[in-house]
């Protein structure tokens, strides 16, 4: 049961998340007159395909953001092959401009409309059983359909809203590989299931180690039947939610643990102290992080690196990478007390760390009747000693965190361009 203060948070942030009429109406006039130009030439080339609008703008679960995108899918006929369709997409966007190409298991296709909209033109089979997929994409129809059958309530409809607001606010909405969240998707059957946005966040607040299975269409007949049946590599999920549409999927697949232990302690904090501020984008107060570890007598580094790669799921995927990566080779020297990533949804990202020299570097050797290598071990290191029939050298770290990055920089320089990093900037 809602307090009262409850219920006025979650009206309140509802009109938040609802996006203008003046977006809305931008949107649909531009969303209009592509789709058009688009059948007109699908007509002009003699395609056999249909368009539909996906994502949240079909199944009016749309919210505020910064920037809109809208799918747009081309559903081409089984005759066409898998591998063509995407160059088809191509050539039947013509003069279209600003277009830029999405490289991926099947290309797509990026129309930016200004500053905070664009759509996303994507090519997919038309497919009347989901076994026939050939990419995931090719379910996207089904989805829509399967959400606008079952969604009939506005109430269910604004729940969705508010749990993709708080999720979005939260850092853990996208099943990009960067995120590692949840999908929209993945919220829609979600609240639906548990019947709303209270009852959703309170179940997911109560989830142990156990692995949770939710199957809203009871596809399978238990548990083990599921374990049985999905492939492992789509097991690994806290939460396995099976689709509606296709049993041997698992729309939660994306989800990494430490994305959703982020978002039960979110759930949590929400029950505990329902507030407007868990609704709002949190970002780093770099200039506090960076004056609380000097006050604390560690060293703090925020680095920019920029990926030749296509912004979205590949550009931010490599620069996690690369985040990760360096922090394992600061790690070798220093203990990370604290660390951030944050993705600029182009092609750079920013990346703080707070850290402190480890006290003492200890280096195993070889084998004392190794004597060629200890020799040569025992030039490379002053401080050394026996045990166990073994030599060992004892180092203080030398350098501080900027005059690692420096070294360590010019060291890899091939590493770096080997995981596409263009450029990388230490501020």
């Amino acid at each position: 049961m809602k307090t009262k203060k409850e219920k006025n948070i979650l009206k309140e942030i509802l009109e938040k998340t609802k996006p203008s009429e003046e977006d809305l109406k931008h949107i649909k006039k531009n969303v209009d007159s592509f789709c058009k130009d688009i059948k007109s030439n699908l007509k002009k080339y003699k395609i056999d395909a249909e368009i539909f609008i996906g994502g949240s703008f079909a199944k009016g679960t749309v919210i505020k953001k910064g920037k809109y995108d809208v799918d747009v899918f081309i559903r081409y006929d089984k005759k066409y092959k898998n591998d063509e369709i995407s160059s088809i997409t191509k050539k039947v966007l013509g003069e279209t401009k600003n277009v830029s190409i999405i490289h991926g298991s099947r290309d797509y296709f990026k129309i930016n409309y200004g500053n905070n909209f664009f759509i996303e033109l994507i090519p997919v089979k038309k497919i009347n059983n989901p076994k026939e997929y050939e990419n995931i994409t090719d379910l996207s129809y089904l989805h829509v359909k399967y959400i606008n059958k079952k969604i009939k309530s506005g109430k269910i409809l604004d729940e969705i809203k508010i749990a993709k607001a708080f999720c979005y606010a939260n850092g853990c909405y996208g099943a990009e590989s960067y995120i590692h969240g949840f999908s929209g998707y993945s919220l829609e059957l979600l609240v639906y299931y548990y019947k709303g946005f209270e009852k959703f966040i309170k179940a997911i607040s109560k989830i142990g180690k156990e692995k949770v299975i939710i199957d809203i269409e009871k596809q399978f007949k238990n548990k083990k039947d599921v374990l049985m049946d999905l492939n492992s590599s789509k097991l690994n999920s806290p939460i396995i939610l099976i689709d509606p549409t296709y049993k041997q999927r698992n729309v939660l697949a994306a989800l990494y643990q430490e994305t959703f232990e982020k978002f039960q302690k979110s759930c949590k904090e929400f029950i505990k102290n329902p507030s407007i501020k868990s609704f709002e984008v949190k970002k780093a107060d770099i200039e506090k992080i960076k004056s609380d570890s000097l006050k604390k007598g560690r060293e703090f580094m925020q680095i920019q690196a920029t990926t030749s790669k296509p912004e979205g799921d590949v550009a931010g995927s490599k620069l996690l990478k690369f985040y990760n990566y360096i922090e394992k080779e600061i790690n070798k020297f220093f203990s990370v007390k604290e660390k951030g990533f944050e993705y600029s949804e182009k092609q750079s990202a920013k990346y703080f760390f707070v850290a402190e020299k480890k006290k003492e570097l200890l280096y195993s050797g070889p084998f004392l009747d190794d004597e060629e290598n200890c020799v040569k071990f025992k030039q490379e290191h002053k401080n050394t000693y026996e045990k166990n029939n073994r030599l060992y050298a004892k180092e203080n770290v030398q350098f501080n965190l900027r005059q690692f990055l420096d070294i360590w920089k010019t060291k890899n320089a091939k590493i770096i361009q080997q995981m596409y990093i263009e450029n990388l900037f230490f501020m």
